[in-house]
């Protein structure tokens, strides 16, 4: 099953826009925010607004290093599965599944 085809529509909108927040082009988007300010409202560009947006970048450093870390042990283990006769196939497509249905299989244990 592919994430868009089951799970409810707020889960696969979080899980999409949490994917999309890893990608480097998100640090474009806070620079052409800051660009902005700049240009429109330079007079409220303070500390606060410089600390605003210093939390918003890392904010995405650490999003992006948890994506990158997730998708490391998602290689590992698929490897490990691969190399595994006694794993079951659906828990090689979990990653594909929404958390709540990867807590009720943990839950129901092996079949």
């Amino acid at each position: 099953m592919s994430p868009e085809s089951n799970g409810a529509p707020i889960g696969q909108v979080l899980t999409r826009l949490g994917v999309w927040t890893a990608h480097p082009s998100a640090f474009l988007i806070i620079f052409v925010y800051a660009a902005g300010w700049i240009i429109f409202e330079p007079s409220t560009l303070d500390w606060h607004a410089f600390a605003t947006l210093a939390t918003w970048a890392m904010t995405l450093f650490i999003q992006r290093a948890e994506h990158r870390d997730t998708q490391a042990i998602h290689l590992k283990l698929d490897e490990l599965l691969r190399v595994d006769e006694q794993a079951r196939s659906s828990v090689a497509n979990a990653d594909k599944k929404e958390p709540e249905e990867i807590e009720a299989e943990r839950d129901s244990g092996p079949a």
